[in-house]
């Protein structure tokens, strides 16, 4: 499954909202140096599918608008 989401690093929660289908915002409370706002949003997103984060891949790291892909 390959979804679409806009990151908003810096947040003061850590949540996910759906837009549409395949489409979601998700609001991190960490910053983006580091990678810490990925791993983070991996994370929630292993939380949020109820899958392993092993099975998520981030295609494009460094953009807010991230596609992300889930086995």
């Amino acid at each position: 499954m390959i979804i679409h989401v806009k990151v908003k690093p810096n947040s003061r929660e850590n949540k996910i909202n759906k837009i549409s289908e395949g489409n979601y915002e998700a609001e991190i409370s960490e910053p983006v140096e580091d990678n810490k706002a990925n791993i983070k949003l991996i994370n929630l997103l292993s939380k949020y599918f109820d899958v392993s984060f092993r099975k998520i891949k981030i295609r494009n790291p460094k953009s807010r608008e991230k596609i992300v892909e889930i086995e």
